[in-house]
């Protein structure tokens, strides 16, 4: 029967070797898995992370394992690419940090063993993902087992999956299941067993037989639907061997039609179901991508609180673990391959390799819907030919291994709606920043109309959308200022036009979380992506939270925004208070000010004196925070970058004349500041065709985006792509825009 071993606990573990050890390195340092290198210094910023080869020794002894004919060692996550020594022979070579592969080890396996495993997270230009926005974190960071199975046994080798396909067919009520296997060494005299049991375990349907594809019915189907019904059947498919079990594996699925409409949007059991959700990076404050079960639990029940019924899980393949949850808690998933940013002809064939692992390894999860092949690749352009060739072999490859579930793309902003590129796949969906990077909230529904007003075919969805907020505040909330106040006015904007466009297929916050960017330096705390609606620690959910709570969840409940806002210098405070019923008052000191009806969002005006006890009240359900007037504005609420060479008071701001608080877009429309652009700013943007942060590289498109930032604001964000500007620089050219009029 086969069993697997893990081998998680007490490996040696160092930075500092240059080659493979010949005996178990008793001087290394001692680490369990799962573990990466980079969970400090990959969230610290500088983006100095170490990127390099790493080794892990384990002495393997084998009389501890069960006695059986094959051997295999299973690795579930290696970033970025591998090497396996075996007593000092090298077995294998792996690119792609992000699902699980194999190696047969059964030939080499001797009593005592030396297993060596060299990790590597270096730039390389032939594996993906190569630039982008994220630590790439290194090391062992999910499980290792070894697989021990008899010579014949379900397949290990195909793409890392589990050897078992299940494809469910509805036919009205009933659904006939389509079942495919993989078996090693199968001899005449064994048979294939296969049974499916229902969610309460209870066997449906049964069949033996010596081929290893069959199809059996299930009556009166129970259908997935989504997180309202997430109904999971189990199949068990046995080896037998003169009637006796030598293999089996099992899978759950689930049972669902769907498509995606250009107008009405995403259709599940042919009913509208809206997708409405975020996206998710796998790391954490402290453990890096090194998650634990309990870690990826949290993140789901946080996601299920907040009434997800989506999930775009970016930009790699996560854990299987994850991809469990998200069957279970009813979540309809994106799953992509880590290419990302930037095409590289080069790394074709690892697009390739992670696209037939993501598609083997997950192919049974009821909950993923579409493939994305790739992300906000056309950074350089979408006119690459190679580019588009490639494309083109990932979607036919997405269609010939799965003929059940559509592929899309994200697409970065100044992509022009007309490109070709966009019409590969069946869907696709925009990574759009309107009110954060350039432009202003209001344009992000608008630009929707237009593109399905030009492209009525296309499902259009939106795959990014976000800003960052640290633990900063005001009364006067700004784009760019990275205040929770400010965090909390876009999302309401952007809720009330992405939600009330039904033909949207999809929305996906970016992002559920903060997240580790080491090359990342703005909003005060370097290191990090702050657009989450959730601390990267998970310990505080930010206001934005409690804004798609009120409109998403059906849980009850009732929040007061700004809570650790509470030193304020105004006479009369703006309260806002989210919540998902018809109904709130809002009580100061406990005297009512007003009780209001509205639809998730309440707004109300609170005289400031003193200090003032403020309590949320709407039907049983309470929620309080206090204000306290002060005179002069609290200093600790404003945004203090690190390393900063300016503070606030320095900049001088004549009334009716531009300062570096000002926007280029609108200094560029003077003829004055369009000189002056010419000169001493264009010191500030990176040449055209230069490399910026995220994998971006300086184009026209670049350019008009770059003109809805304060000279300030890019100032602080240029450090990122090693352009230095001094506190002399930044005001003598303040003292030159203090003498031009603005229009």
């Amino acid at each position: 029967m086969r069993t697997v071993y893990n081998l998680n606990a007490k490996w040696a573990f160092t930075k500092q070797a240059d080659k493979v050890p010949d005996k178990m390195p008793m001087d290394w340092a001692w680490v369990n898995l799962p573990h990466t290198w980079n969970a400090t210094d990959g969230q610290d910023g500088g983006n100095d992370y170490y990127r390099g080869t790493c080794y892990y020794a384990k002495q393997i002894i084998k009389a501890d394992l069960p006695q059986t004919d094959c051997y295999y060692l299973e690795i579930k996550g290696a970033n970025s690419s591998c090497d396996v020594f075996l007593d000092g022979k090298h077995l294998a070579h792996h690119d792609g940090g992000y699902s699980t592969w194999r190696v047969d080890i059964t030939n080499d396996f001797n009593n005592e063993n030396l297993l060596v495993i060299a990790v590597d997270n270096s730039p390389n230009e032939k594996v993906y993902p190569q630039v982008a926005d994220f630590t790439f974190y290194g090391g062992l960071y999910r499980d290792v087992n070894i697989v021990c199975v008899s010579k014949s046994h379900f397949c290990l080798d195909y793409y890392g999956g589990p050897g078992l396909k299940v494809t469910p067919e509805i036919l009205e009520n009933d659904a006939k299941i389509h079942i495919e296997t993989w078996v090693n060494s199968l001899d005449n005299n064994q048979e294939i067993r296969y049974t499916i049991y229902d969610s309460k375990n209870n066997e449906i349907a049964k069949r033996e037989t010596n081929e290893t594809k069959t199809v059996l019915d299930i009556e009166n189907v129970h259908l997935w639907h989504g997180r309202k019904d997430p109904y999971l059947y189990r199949v068990l498919v046995e080896l037998l061997e003169n009637g006796e079990v030598i293999d089996n594996i099992s899978s759950n699925f689930g049972c669902r039609t769907f498509r995606i409409d250009p107008d009405n949007g995403f259709i599940l059991n042919g009913k509208e179901y809206p997708l409405r959700g975020v996206s998710r990076h796998q790391d954490r404050l402290g453990c890096g991508n090194a998650l634990l079960p309990e870690h990826h639990k949290e993140d789901m029940e946080l996601i299920y609180e907040l009434g997800c019924t989506t999930i775009r899980l970016a930009h790699y393949q996560h854990d299987q673990y994850f991809y469990d949850l998200c069957d279970e808690y009813g979540m309809v998933v994106w799953a992509e391959i880590p290419y990302i940013s930037q095409h590289n002809p080069l790394a074709n064939d690892n697009t390739i390799s992670q696209m037939k692992e993501l598609i083997a390894q997950n192919y049974n999860h009821p909950s993923i819907v579409v493939w994305g092949l790739s992300n906000e690749i056309s950074m350089k352009g979408d006119k690459d030919p190679d580019l588009i060739r490639n494309h083109n072999v990932l979607n036919e490859l997405c269609h010939e291994m799965d003929k059940i579930r559509l592929t899309t793309i994200a697409v970065v902003s100044p992509c022009s709606i007309d490109s070709p590129y966009i019409k590969i796949p069946d869907v696709i969906s925009y990574n759009h920043y309107f009110g954060w990077y350039g432009g202003e909230a209001s344009m992000n529904g608008p630009w929707f109309d237009n593109f399905h007003a030009k492209n009525h075919n296309i499902p259009i969805g939106c795959s990014e959308y976000g800003c960052e907020a640290l633990n900063w505040h005001t009364s006067q909330p700004v784009q760019g200022d990275y205040t929770e106040e400010y965090q909390a006015y876009y999302h309401e904007e952007l809720i009330k036009q992405l939600f009330s466009r039904k033909y949207i297929w999809a929305t996906h916050v970016w992002n559920m979380f903060d997240f580790g960017a080491d090359a990342r330096s703005e909003g005060g705390e370097n290191g990090q992506n702050h657009k989450g609606l959730v601390t990267m620690d998970r310990k505080y959910k930010k206001d934005s939270f409690y804004a798609y709570k009120a409109y998403l969840s059906d849980e009850p409940f009732v929040h007061i925004c700004s809570k650790r806002y509470i030193n304020r210098v105004e006479d009369v405070a703006k309260v806002t208070v989210y919540s998902n019923q018809p109904e709130v008052e809002l009580f100061a000191n406990g005297v009512s000010i007003a009780k209001k009806e509205a639809k998730h969002f309440f707004y109300f005006e609170v005289p400031n004196i003193g200090k003032t006890t403020l309590t949320a009240v709407a039907g049983s359900l309470k929620d309080e925070s206090t204000i306290n007037k002060v005179e002069e504005f609290d200093e600790s609420y404003r945004m203090k970058e690190k390393n900063a060479i300016l503070n606030w008071f320095e900049i001088t701001m004549p009334e009716g004349y531009f300062s570096i608080n000002d926007k280029i877009g609108d200094i560029m429309k003077t003829v004055r500041g369009k000189l002056l652009f010419m000169g001493l700013i264009a010191k500030m943007l990176p040449k055209k065709g230069k490399q910026v942060a995220g994998g971006f590289e300086m184009n026209d498109s670049m350019m008009k985006m770059l003109g809805g930032f304060t000279v300030l604001r890019l100032s602080g964000m240029i450090g990122m792509v090693g352009v230095k500007l001094t506190k002399e620089d930044l005001l003598s050219l303040n003292a030159k825009l203090n003498k031009i009029k603005k229009k």
